[in-house]
């Protein structure tokens, strides 16, 4: 929890430089992010945190999830 903290925190700074925000995302069937990265001209990114190379795979499928308009 401490290092998604910190890299969520980061995140945070480099958008705010770039004139955007960080939010968190969770629905209703489980789909989630630990951050997603919006800017003030629309673009936006899911961000996955991990601190190992176990869950990389599985956190890859979930980014695949989102829609892309």
């Amino acid at each position: 929890m401490l290092f998604e903290s910190l890299v969520v925190r980061d995140l945070g700074v480099y958008a705010d430089y770039l004139g955007g925000y960080i939010s968190h995302y969770r629905d209703k069937t489980g789909l989630e992010a630990d951050a997603i990265i919006h800017l003030n001209d629309g673009r936006w990114a899911a961000v996955e945190v991990k601190l190992g190379s176990a869950e990389l795979d599985k956190a890859a499928k979930t980014l695949l999830n989102y829609p892309v308009e």
